[in-house]
């Protein structure tokens, strides 16, 4: 589970989950936004939408000079806090230290009633799969900083696309990991989803065959489409990483949720996620009897997932 869910007393639950990881980004503030979205997004996973406590932890790397650390570590804080004023989360200092890297991230936690829980483990034959938030982010945010390092890899990269690319790449990357999975977990709520887990480190591949794993009917995710963030795939071309981005199985950083609901409820779903937070969402594949593994349609659609 992405969560642990532990049973408290009046049919209530405690929903927590730790989570942090390393840069990669430049940018201090929109690291601070990308982790308190990466921290709360397991807890929005299975269904809870109001975070209770958040305990940041960040830790900056030894070799930071004094006012390295006076400057940066304050404005990695201040991207976090700004992110968890957005869910009315409050934020307690869990621990500021030092490091040989830096480090960024949190504990959540909440306290819920049982119905407002979805268990991830409920998907039954003929659901939808929906996804949330568009894949590429890792080759999107490296292929920023080779530009700027004007590395072997920005070489390469410049015969077939330009900084204005890149720069248009990062820019939707950055915007899509830096937001909330909350909508999608309110929303999830409202259309009888039957399962959810978010996409991060394993990719969407590595997310489903996890999902599907743990079903409790015997049953298989179909994955037939995958949405990407536009130019990644060219990036991936040019750089001889094309198999693992279009196998689903790219490193992915706060990403979308992955959703099984009703068929009859997902166009709904992609529609009002879409009226409220003027971003889309796809229906990715579907749920078949089968033996809880993953199936890739061998004739995948790829979408080009661009700025509107």
């Amino acid at each position: 589970m992405d969560s642990s869910v532990i049973a408290l007393k009046h049919d209530l639950f405690l929903v927590q989950s730790v989570d942090f990881f390393y840069p990669l980004i430049d940018d201090p503030v929109a690291l601070g936004r990308i982790a308190l979205a990466n921290v709360v997004s397991d807890v929005f996973a299975v269904g809870a939408t109001e975070i209770d406590q958040i305990k940041l932890i960040v830790t900056a790397p030894t070799e930071f000079t004094d006012k390295e650390r006076e400057v940066v570590v304050p404005m990695v804080m201040q991207g976090f806090l700004e992110a968890a004023k957005e869910c009315n989360a409050p934020v307690k200092i869990g621990s500021i230290s030092e490091n040989p890297w830096c480090i960024i991230g949190g504990a959540a936690s909440a306290v819920c009633h049982r119905s407002e829980l979805i268990m991830p483990y409920n998907a039954v034959e003929g659901d939808a799969i929906i996804l949330t938030k568009p894949l590429g982010t890792q080759l999107a945010t490296n292929a920023y900083i080779w530009m700027n390092e004007s590395s072997e890899n920005w070489t390469r990269l410049q015969e077939r696309l330009s900084k204005a690319d890149i720069e248009e790449t990062y820019r939707i990357a950055l915007e899509s990991m830096s937001r909330l999975n909350r909508k999608g977990a309110e929303l999830m709520r409202k259309y009888d989803a039957h399962a959810a887990t978010d996409v991060t480190g394993f990719g969407i591949y590595g997310h489903a065959e996890n999902l599907a794993s743990f079903q409790k009917a015997a049953v298989d995710f179909h994955i037939d489409t995958l949405p990407i963030i536009k130019n990644v795939r060219e990036i991936a071309d040019v750089l001889g990483r094309s198999a693992k981005l279009l196998a689903g199985k790219a490193v992915e950083t706060s990403g979308g949720l992955l959703i099984c609901l009703p068929r009859a409820n997902a166009a709904g779903f992609c529609a009002e996620y879409r009226d409220c937070t003027s971003h889309e969402a796809w229906i990715v594949g579907s749920v078949k009897k089968g033996n809880r593994s993953v199936k890739m349609d061998p004739n995948l659609q790829y979408l080009t997932v661009g700025e509107s």
